[in-house]
């Protein structure tokens, strides 16, 4: 399938490289001139514009807009809006908030324009093991996408089946759906991302209090020096609380046991801040997700050592670099 594909960081260019491997024709745009050459030299056509990008892709045109949410999204699928043509779709696979994406859908409707919004789940990692996604839009749509998302997918894997689903959709198995209609594809990664918050804080602050077993304040009977990293490793193997999260834990932390790369500031990137005002439009307690976000707010303020292994969390996960840290605690 021909697809076009504005924006290459971190995980636009690696989405442009599995559809390839995949057998996908794809044409590339960034405003990075570097980054478009590296994805021509392994095969994507390279072009110099948003208008010769559509120009390169015949009718029904599909391109997948993967940008930071905001005003350079809105204002790139503004600007691609001018240039196509009736029946061709615009995805927007970065984190958009999904009021933000009906809206954009009932403005490119008025164009015969379909929109799709695509949560899309696998950071850095995506090329290899796939990306999870969730899908907003038109069941027509995704379905003449579907090429495109089955490539993408990570596939069944070696995870086993669960009972009770013979007549469920099969797509979930391969780790993408389709939602619902516009915005749900992104409310669902919103709601995601915002659980995320809470689990990466369950971690950090657990290894934190196992890390603090040894303060000289103690007992001394009562003081455990304990090995972090191997803690991690056994937890990963067999226990209730193994995942994903856990296995990037376990590497930052047999990489560099205090941490001390990392300064502890963490950002939040938007979705757990939706997520709670979601919880708070329809009234339902989150007290757990609020926490975590609120804990992101004080790592600004004063850092800890929890705080840094939620930053080597985002690292190990998403590539996510650290902003610059004020004067502040690091203990």
């Amino acid at each position: 399938m021909e697809i076009g594909i504005v924006g290459l960081g971190r995980m636009g260019g690696n989405i442009a490289r599995r559809l390839m491997r995949g057998g996908h024709e794809v044409s590339v745009f960034d405003k990075n001139p570097d980054a478009v050459k590296t994805l021509a030299g392994e095969g994507a056509k390279p072009v110099a514009s948003l208008q010769k990008l559509v120009a390169a892709l015949k009718a029904p045109r599909a391109l997948w807009v993967m940008l930071p949410s905001g005003a350079i999204t809105e204002n790139t699928i503004k600007e691609l809006s001018g240039y196509l043509g009736a029946d061709d779709t615009v995805i927007d696979g970065g984190n958009t908030f999904y009021k933000d994406d009906v809206r954009r859908a009932g403005e490119l409707k008025a164009k015969d324009i379909h929109y799709v919004d695509v949560g899309t789940s696998g950071g850095i990692w995506g090329l290899e093991r796939g990306y999870c996604m969730m899908i907003g839009g038109e069941k027509f749509v995704v379905d003449r996408l579907d090429p495109i998302f089955s490539t993408l997918a990570p596939g069944p894997g070696t995870i086993p089946k669960t009972k009770e689903r013979q007549d469920r959709d099969p797509r979930v198995e391969n780790g993408y759906m389709h939602a619902g209609p516009v915005g749900a594809g992104h409310f669902v990664k919103m709601v995601h991302n915002g659980i995320e918050y809470g689990l990466m804080q369950a971690y950090a602050e657990g290894f934190h209090i196992l890390r603090s077993r040894s303060d000289d304040g103690l007992p001394e009977g009562h003081r455990y020096d304990l090995d972090l990293a191997d803690v991690a490793e056994v937890w990963r193997r067999g226990s209730v609380i193994t995942s994903w999260l856990l296995d990037l834990t376990s590497m930052a932390l047999a990489e560099h046991g205090d941490l001390d790369n990392f300064s502890g500031y963490v950002e939040d990137s938007g979705e757990g801040r939706w997520t709670v005002e979601a919880a708070i439009e329809e009234a339902v307690p989150a007290n757990v997700l609020s926490a975590a976000l609120y804990e992101r707010f004080h790592s600004r303020l004063e850092r800890s050592f929890a705080d840094r292994l939620l930053s080597a969390m985002r690292s190990k996960f998403g590539g996510h670099v650290e902003g610059r840290p004020p004067a502040g605690n690091k203990s």
